[in-house]
């Protein structure tokens, strides 16, 4: 806003207006520049480039100021104004474009200073005259529009006034991005693309790469601010800025600082978005402390100077990746800068300056500051000179400046050729070349649409932005030792997304010990398998990589958390799939199913082969001495004990779960019954032997079998009313074994379940206690003393079966079960009914009635 004011005060000292029409204003201030000029029906300004620094005078006004001094001739950025000239004759020469009508100009040096570009656009409008009247008002304006300022901060502080008057600013290398505000600078177009779209490839580049740990430095100017910002907006959707830093030319201590950060950070690319004064001092500062290892990526207005990367420096910048503009040609181009000649005309000192420079030499006519002894003759042979000046085979910067002069050219094109009574102003009218005014210029601007003899297609946007055509560069050394850049890819924004950036790695260099693209990252990414944990108070790019916990896994690379398992699946060893769980339930296929199988048809066979026995010799006293009846209901149940062991082996299903819970409950009550009436008759036997006593009749066959099928039925009972309120049925396990699902039978009601233990419990503990207190009963065959040694092993096996029940994993449960099942089993059948079978067939002397009713000898 300062320049602004400032500028419009002296816009006021330059057209003042007069008393009367005959009377004169002298101009109250002169500019004095290096310049060049050429007069022409239509005059365009220029605002370039040609030192690189500006001397201020003494600014303590005890005497008028002088004019400011420029020193640092670049024969580099000399070409650009040569390019606006060439494009200028180019188009005189075209009848077609604009007949009977010449283009003069007025090219002014700014040395890199804002000052000297704000006197050089107040010069630019103000004209050549020392005074102004009413009659130098009339007519066209000294120039019609500006090529120029190549500096994005100046062209800001330009165009602010300028816009206030229409008058066109065409820029050929300015590429803030807040310069497309079309609100605050209405009237400027420029022929380099904006630096949102640099940022885009930039952002595009680092993509690629899968570079995510980025550190950048800009100048501080509008230029280095606007594109930091933009730049760190883009990067922090996918990465982060390890820093972010700018600094001027004259910040010796912040560019150290800044450095120092650099030094520091594990970042191995570092953006730069400087001009080539600030990249100077940088860059020989790091070459100073001896930085390698960086990958460097510069923006346009750095990356066609490869020459910081020359001979021994090319160990720290060769390699760096740049963005420029598409570059160009220019027929006859070379030919033009060749032909030069100098001139001691003031209005042209500009090519004094470049031969002093060019050469080596001064004209001692001319006051120059350029320090030689010797003496220019203007006949030096310019033809046999190679510098950068005279090259043309990267022609960026330059071929923007050409193309600049071109759109005012097909500009005023239009102006003439507009069909009266078709125009756009008002009434339909057209501008009169003669006499029209910048901002009519300015409409035909805002239209024009042409392509160069190069091809290329020049337009602007709504924002007097081109379409972004960038190539890629790439500093590397040429085959004779010297650095080049080297074309690696494009960027076309005309294509469609996501295709807009080429490369070619294969034609890459990379400055570093492996010769392979840098890895710049915070932390590295984390593989399936694991998930990204943020480190507190640090970026979110730098993490650490936490393994997934059992059960749970992540596919893919970088994932913020692991995702858990299905029920019936499980994490595989490295965590990035869920696999199947093995399915585990006690088959009749593996060997312990086969041996607990054949164990339980064994003790079957064994039961039947005893039932058999029995039922041969059931008229024999020894079946007879004791109710043959329950004897034989004893062996069908102790078959049923053994065949209801089955029901646990085999996968669990609806049908198996309730079938072996309900056999295995009544098959053992009923086993236990038969056993509890068989003591309770041997009791009952041997008090009846007693005077007086006859509880026999009150405890009959008839009411022997009735005391078993009461005590079976309340079995019955509970198996029905638990399987009809909450039955057993299939249950996956996933709780004990992370790899397995363990298919086992759920009890459904516990209650249930443990009414049928407890039952069958107290039956046995009242079993085992009658026939303990039996035990000592008179008789050379004492049954008690069996029963009572076969209800211990059945109550031990049961007992012992609680705790290994319970510490049993998976299918080892079921076997315990079938184990205490088979075992308790075996123990009745052998402890009641072995004695028995071995008198029946090896001591049949003993199977009499005599003998069983002997008495023991004491």
């Amino acid at each position: 806003m300062k320049y602004t004011l400032w500028m419009l005060i002296c816009l006021a000292l330059v057209y003042p207006v007069p008393a009367s029409k005959d009377s004169l204003c002298d101009i109250q201030g002169k500019f004095t520049f290096n310049a060049l000029y050429k007069p022409g029906d239509i005059v365009l300004g220029g605002i370039f480039i040609a030192h690189l620094r500006a001397i201020p005078p003494d600014m303590s006004f005890r005497s008028k100021p002088e004019q400011w001094k420029c020193e640092g001739f670049d024969l580099s950025v000399f070409q650009r104004m040569q390019a606006m000239i060439f494009a200028i004759e180019e188009i005189n020469k075209d009848e077609a474009l604009l007949p009977n009508l010449t283009l003069g100009y007025r090219i002014l040096d700014n040395c890199l200073n804002l000052q000297m570009s704000l006197r050089a656009a107040l010069k630019h409008i103000g004209g050549l005259e020392d005074s102004a009247s009413d009659y130098s008002c009339q007519g066209l304006p000294p120039v019609v529009a500006i090529i120029g300022d190549p500096v994005s901060s100046h062209s800001v502080a330009i165009s602010r006034v300028l816009g206030l008057f229409g008058i066109p600013l065409v820029s050929y290398s300015a590429s803030c991005s807040c310069l497309s505000n079309k609100q605050e600078y209405p009237s400027f177009f420029r022929t380099i693309p904006s630096d949102i779209f640099q940022v885009k490839v930039m952002v595009e580049i680092i993509k690629h790469f899968g570079w995510t740990w980025v550190g950048a430095v800009g100048s501080d100017d509008d230029y280095g601010r606007y594109a930091l910002l933009s730049f760190n907006e883009e990067v922090n959707k996918f990465g982060c800025i390890a820093f972010s830093r700018t600094f001027t030319a004259n910040e010796r201590e912040k560019m150290l600082q800044i450095i120092h950060t650099l030094k520091q950070s594990t970042a191995k690319v570092i953006v730069l978005f400087m001009l080539k004064s600030e990249a100077t001092l940088f860059l020989n500062e790091i070459v100073s402390q001896n930085i390698t290892g960086k990958q460097w990526i510069g923006s346009d207005s750095l990356s066609g100077f490869p020459g910081f990367a020359k001979n021994e420096n090319f160990k720290f910048f060769g390699g760096t990746i740049g963005i420029n503009a598409k570059r160009g040609l220019i027929p006859g181009f070379e030919n033009h800068l060749l032909q030069i000649q100098p001139s001691m005309d003031g209005n042209n000192n500009l090519l004094a300056q470049f031969w002093e420079t060019m050469f080596g030499c001064t004209f001692t006519e001319n006051n120059t500051t350029y320090l030689s002894s010797k003496v220019c003759t203007g006949k030096e042979d310019i033809l046999n000179t190679k510098t950068a000046y005279s090259d043309v085979s990267e022609l960026r910067t330059t071929y923007n400046a050409y193309k600049a002069v071109y759109t005012l050219a097909y500009a005023l094109h239009n102006l003439i050729f507009c069909e009266s009574g078709k125009g756009p102003f008002e009434n339909n009218a057209c501008a009169d070349i003669k006499k029209f005014q910048p901002w009519q210029l300015l409409h035909y601007l805002k239209t024009v649409s042409f392509v160069t003899k190069s091809g290329d297609r020049v337009a602007f946007d709504k924002n007097g932005d081109v379409l972004p055509m960038y190539d890629i560069l790439n500093w590397q050394r040429a085959d004779d030792g010297s650095v080049i850049t080297k074309v690696v890819g494009v960027f076309d924004g005309s294509s469609t997304i996501g295709n807009e950036l080429a490369l070619n790695e294969d034609m890459m260099f990379w400055n570093f010990n492996h010769g392979k693209v840098p890895e710049s990252v915070c932390s590295r990414s984390c593989p399936p398998g694991t998930r990204k944990a943020t480190r507190k108070g640090e970026p979110v790019c730098c993490f650490d990589c936490i393994p997934c916990a059992d059960g749970e896994i992540s596919s893919q690379v970088d994932s913020i958390q692991c995702l858990t398992c299905s029920s019936e699946f499980w994490s595989n060893y490295g965590r990035n799939e869920c696999v199947p769980r093995e399915t585990e339930f006690l088959s009749f296929e593996e060997a312990m199913g086969i041996t607990l199988t054949a164990t339980a048809l064994l003790g079957a066979s064994i039961s039947v082969a005893v039932f058999a026995i029995f039922l041969c010799f059931r008229n024999t006293p020894v079946v007879k001495a004791n109710n043959s009846e329950l004897s034989f209901l004893l062996l069908l149940s102790l078959t049923l004990c053994f065949l209801c062991s089955l029901c646990f082996i085999g996968k669990p299903t609806d049908v198996t779960c309730m079938l072996r819970h309900v056999m295995f409950g009544i098959s053992f009550v009923l086993c236990i019954s038969c056993i509890l009436v068989k003591t309770i008759v041997v009791i009952m036997a041997f008090k009846a032997t007693l005077p007086g006593n006859n509880m026999m009749k009150w405890f009959g066959v008839s009411k022997q079998r009735s005391t078993v099928l009461l005590f079976t039925l309340l079995q019955a009972l509970i198996c029905l009313i638990w399987l009809i309120t909450s039955p057993p049925a299939p249950s996956k396990n996933t709780k004990y074994q992370n790899l397995k699902i363990i298919l086992e039978c759920d009890v459904g009601s516990v209650a249930g379940f443990a009414c049928l233990l407890g039952y069958i419990g107290f039956l046995a503990c009242l079993c085992f206690l009658l026939a303990f207190l039996a035990r000592n009963l008179p008789d050379t065959f004492n049954e008690a003393k069996f029963i009572t040694f076969s209800m211990l092993i059945f109550c031990a096996v049961w007992i012992t079966f609680i705790p290994a029940y319970i510490s049993s994993p998976g299918k080892y449960t079921v076997a315990v079960e079938v184990f205490a099942i088979l075992a308790s089993s075996f123990g009745l059948l052998v402890a009641i009914f072995a004695p028995k079978c071995y008198i029946i067939l090896f001591k049949p002397e003993q199977n009499t009635k005599k003998a069983l009713m002997g008495r023991s000898v004491k």
